[in-house]
């Protein structure tokens, strides 16, 4: 059996219909790949299409203002992925005349760009032939091949890479590096893989050992921290709020948000009071109370937020409130875009 063939052969057969399957354009093949990582397809469809929309080239999303890339982003999490991806198209549009490099080592030069993005973006933009190796691929070629050197592991990266590059169909790269992640998305699933129509099956190790849920190997490294996030909405007596730009390095770095507090445990109305003073926009409190009473879980990669909205009714005006429709125009993270609608249809 012809690995590289078979996966060809099941890829013209079975591929989905795409948006970014029908251009070899390297801003829109570089766009879908920088959306694509850590998203699923159904999720980062319409962003794409969004995106396309409202900058059809590099040079309309390198002149766009950073509010409304993040804006557009909203929902779609990992926001440095977002700042990211209009540093790179700045880069494009105003250092190297609008064209992408066109070699994975160019490819490489760009913020947001690894190995797997360089790989897919040269091969199929470019026909370059370089093996593309995502989770999709590490979970059929491991399958396939037998290996149980985990994937997370600097071996087993090295392994799977030299591996890829062995076996891939040079002369096709379009085609086979689309058509192999395809396999692992569609046929060789994480979960309950089809190995009953599965054109490789004659030939896998993993289903001939029955170790088709072992493999890939992955080394659990994280543990989750959990974190309470206490947003304070403040509410004047007009129905006026008020957001700040988050600035300090990590998540939802330049997002708008509620004044926050942060704490290691769910604190009580007490002591959410007592601490009302440290922010300087809130004064003349007329009352608290708590949103949602059940905290909101945002699962992170690392972190599990859980997250309560406090109304602060305010005696006062705010000196620089903006209306509760207004806040919705802002880059926000999802989860104050949620309580933004929430709030706005159970208050007014």
């Amino acid at each position: 059996m012809n690995f590289a063939e078979e996966i060809l052969n099941w890829y013209h057969i079975n591929k989905r219909d795409l948006p970014w399957r029908t251009t070899t354009d390297p801003y829109k093949i570089w766009l879908s790949e920088i959306m694509l990582q850590q998203t699923r397809v159904a999720q980062g469809m319409p962003y794409y299409h969004a995106f396309v929309e409202s900058f059809p080239t590099v040079a309309d999303l390198a002149d766009a203002p950073e509010e409304k890339v993040m804006k557009l982003w909203q929902g779609l999490g990992y926001y440095s992925r977002a700042r990211n991806l209009h540093a790179t198209a700045k880069k494009v549009a105003y250092k190297l005349n609008g064209q992408f490099p066109d070699t994975y080592k160019g490819l490489l030069g760009l913020k947001g760009v690894g190995d797997y993005t360089a790989s897919a973006i040269a091969s199929i933009s470019f026909g370059r032939p370089e093996p593309v190796v995502d989770g999709n691929v590490y979970r059929v070629l491991s399958r396939f091949f037998g290996v149980d050197t985990p994937i997370n592991s600097t071996q087993g990266v090295k392994y799977f890479k030299e591996l890829a590059r062995e076996v891939m169909h040079s002369s096709e790269i379009r085609d086979y590096n689309q058509g192999i992640m395809e396999f692992g998305a569609v046929q060789c699933t994480p979960q309950n893989p089809n190995c009953m129509f599965c054109p490789l099956s004659e030939s896998c190790q993993a289903l001939k050992t029955n170790r088709v849920k072992e493999l890939p190997v992955k080394i659990k490294k994280t543990k989750i921290k959990h974190l309470h996030f206490n947003y304070l909405v403040p509410v004047s007596p007009s129905g006026a709020t008020h957001l700040r730009q988050r600035t300090s390095k990590g998540i939802w770095r330049n997002l708008w948000e509620f004044p926050l507090l942060e704490s290691e445990k769910e604190p009580t109305l007490s002591e959410i009071e007592a601490q009302l003073d440290k922010f300087p926009v809130i004064t003349k409190v007329r009352t608290v109370f708590r949103f949602n009473e059940t905290p909101i879980v945002h699962k992170l990669s690392h972190r599990h937020l859980h997250t309560v909205f406090w109304i602060v009714k305010l005696k006062d005006e705010l000196k620089d409130g903006i209306s509760f429709s207004k806040a919705e125009e802002f880059a926000v993270p999802v989860l104050i875009a949620e309580f933004l609608k929430t709030f706005k249809n159970s208050y007014f």
